[in-house]
């Protein structure tokens, strides 16, 4: 029977002093996709940037718990440390810091053991060629003039490398073209395992012609109204989020 890995219990969330989300109740257990669909404004990103640690993202009620362990007051690191991992809506772009760099960096930060520079580069070459990222990208400095399908592209490289029990993917299909949504979508797939699970907040359905999650949450005022099968998608598609408000 599956574990339970991440349980979010009657979760309130202020953002300057504004309640976002207002009561939210969600349970994830290993080896599972869910996806969040919402309105603009319903609480999507506040749930990822809370699940993260951002700064301007309070709890002021309910708890967090990641494989039984209560992580509200943990920072971002901490909770990268434990397994957690956020792709970014809008991928920031660092110069002077090359892919590779970053990535090697940034595993041997999140395992805490050295990462070697041979082994690496295979494990690299390897995980481009599932997303179909050319090598050569591996050289360029991160995200510096990447087109939007590029860097959502290796925000899912940055997963594989990084091989989280959780993986958060904050509209990674915005602004995609049906190419980069399939190649996104075959690259989360393939990453995907009994062990890890995959939350994936949106609010098209077009990856989910790719995707097939186990659960779909509708996400209303800061609250999950509905959760169901890929059938919820369809019912939105045809009647927008107006029935569930």
């Amino acid at each position: 029977m599956s574990q339970e890995l991440l349980n979010i219990e009657n979760l309130h969330t202020k953002v300057e002093d504004k309640e976002i989300l207002k009561g939210l109740n969600l349970n994830i257990k290993k080896g599972e996709i869910h996806v969040i669909m919402g309105p603009n404004g319903a609480g999507k990103s506040t749930l990822a940037n809370t699940l993260m640690s951002h700064p301007k993202y309070f709890i002021t009620e309910g708890n967090v718990k990641f494989e039984g362990e209560v992580i509200n007051d943990l920072k971002a690191d901490e909770k990268a440390k434990r397994g957690i991992f956020l792709s970014f809506q809008y991928p920031e772009e660092v110069p002077g810091v090359t892919v590779e760099n970053f990535l090697r960096t940034a595993k041997g930060a999140v395992t805490g053991k050295y990462v070697g520079m041979v082994k690496f580069k295979k494990t690299l070459k390897d995980n481009m060629e599932i997303l179909k990222i050319n090598e050569t990208y591996a050289n360029r400095y991160l995200n510096v003039g990447f087109s939007g399908g590029e860097k959502k592209k290796n925000e899912i490289l940055q997963m594989a490398i990084l091989e989280p029990k959780l993986s958060i993917l904050d509209e990674t299909d915005s602004g995609l073209d049906v190419d980069a949504i399939r190649v996104v979508s075959e690259g989360v797939k393939v990453l995907s395992d009994k062990e890890k699970s995959i939350l994936i907040i949106t609010h098209h359905n077009k990856i989910l012609e790719y995707l097939k999650p186990d659960y779909v949450h509708i996400l209303v005022d800061g609250k999950i109204v509905k959760t169901g099968g890929i059938e919820l998608a369809s019912e939105i598609e045809e009647n927008g989020f107006e029935s569930f408000k």
